[in-house]
């Protein structure tokens, strides 16, 4: 019986650098490097003024043939590299270009929004009432 990886959430460019080590994850960016001797794949979003870059080992996803400049979406697992930080090991790499990323973005942050509010209202009828 074969255990399969935990369900990945949406995380934004940003906030990869601060997923722990083996965390599911599925982010997005715009291919600006690919390394093929290496496997290695950088992603870059903007937010607010800083350009944030998201690393990506691409061993499971090869070969693909890389659009520098498209903007991708990763599905994967986070490992710690030394000298690079978080990478995202990719299992799915799909060029996503032509998509809106700022409604990317909010579709993302509608579903969190959601996600909070169905595991608030699960806390409240999981909590026994006092009957007195």
């Amino acid at each position: 019986m074969s255990m399969l990886p935990p369900t990945a959430v949406f995380r934004f460019p940003w906030e990869v650098n601060s997923i722990k080590e083996g965390e599911s994850v599925r982010t997005f960016g715009r291919l600006v490097c690919y390394q093929p001797d290496e496997s290695k794949a950088t992603l870059t979003a903007q937010h607010a003024s800083k350009e944030h870059r998201v690393f990506v080992q691409t061993q499971f996803v090869e070969p693909f043939n890389p659009i520098i400049g498209a903007q991708y979406l990763v599905l994967g697992e986070t490992e710690m590299y030394e000298g690079v930080g978080v990478m995202v090991r990719a299992r799915v790499l799909n060029c996503v270009d032509g998509v809106n990323t700022a409604l990317l973005q909010k579709a993302i942050a509608e579903q969190r929004s959601f996600f909070a509010e169905r595991e608030s209202k699960q806390g409240e009828v999981a909590q026994p009432q006092d009957v007195t």
